[in-house]
């Protein structure tokens, strides 16, 4: 810095000390906590006792433990089910909302609106609507003749099912964002493809989904790591249940830290889902080459 310019100096310094706060918070509150998670996950600590050092132990008893295991199928189960679920309709939402009709904006704040109440308020409300007894979800499937009791979150075989139908309710935010994607694609592209003689269907799969691919990819990455930290619903509906079948990973690393009081093993499992995490991040990324266009990129 003592190279720099007098002017190139002061505006380094202006800079650093703008970021002062964010840097401080960063280190204190997320870098901070991340290293002593890593040095934590290889210590036996109970909490109301001393940490003890062990070494790979909890890694080690992660391979054996079989709700371990449980929980990393139903996180990848709600993971590979509901992701291309909630895109799709989010893209279908996205589309409807981009017709230019009266009080278009309307629709838009109604399809947005759950997108933001509080998980917690959300997963009460849904409660309700799955109860067997009288439960909104049985009394509309009453009106079209299915009298069926179903016991959705409480049934094993269809209470991950359920939460993933719950999530299409928050796909407000992701229809926001590929809104906005169709609403960057440029119209001339639409008015040559007609000029062409190309329908609505190759106007679709030719131009609206290759301009935004972008946005698809970004969503779909968003949507993974969210996927695979999913835990509020779980925690306020089921706590796991029934027989473990919504026992997702991060719902089974608070039990271990904050019930068990297994704090090391918690942060050997929490490492262990920023591994997954990462892996499929990069993976996304490798495989983006050949879905993803920018720049004005279309499929021949």
């Amino acid at each position: 810095m003592n190279r720099l310019p007098g002017y190139k100096r002061r505006e380094a310094i202006n800079a650093y000390i703008m970021l002062a706060p964010w840097i401080i918070g960063f280190i204190a509150f997320t870098a901070g906590p991340m290293i002593a998670s890593i040095v934590i996950s290889f210590m036996d600590w109970p909490l109301l006792q001393a940490p003890k050092w062990i070494g790979f132990e909890n890694y080690k008893f992660m391979f054996k433990d079989e709700l371990f295991w449980i929980s990393l199928y139903n996180t990848i189960y709600y993971t590979v089910i509901g992701v291309p679920l909630r895109v799709i309709a989010a893209l279908c939402v996205a589309l409807a909302m981009n017709l230019k009709l009266r009080g278009i904006s309307v629709y838009r704040t109604i399809y947005y609106v759950p997108s933001i109440t509080p998980a917690v308020a959300s997963s009460i409300m849904w409660l309700w609507i799955f109860n067997p007894d009288f439960g909104l979800a049985n009394a509309l499937l009453g009106y079209i003749g299915i009298h069926s009791r179903i016991r959705w979150i409480y049934d094993p075989a269809l209470s991950k099912p359920s939460l993933i139908l719950m999530s299409l309710w928050g796909i407000g935010g992701m229809m926001i964002i590929l809104l906005a994607g169709l609403q960057g694609i440029p119209e001339q592209l639409y008015e040559a493809a007609e000029l062409d003689g190309a329908g609505l269907w190759h106007k679709f799969w030719h131009i609206t989904l290759p301009m935004l691919s972008p946005s698809i990819f970004f969503v779909t990455i968003m949507q993974v790591i969210s996927s695979f930290q999913v835990f509020t619903q779980a925690y306020v509906m089921t706590r796991g249940g029934p027989a473990n079948s919504t026992l997702f990973l991060v719902l089974y690393l608070y039990q271990n830290g904050f019930e068990f009081f297994r704090m090391g093993y918690a942060s050997s499992l929490a490492w262990a889902l920023f591994m997954f995490v990462l892996v499929l991040t990069i993976l996304q990324f490798r495989g983006s080459r050949y879905w993803v266009f920018y720049e004005g990129e279309l499929r021949g």
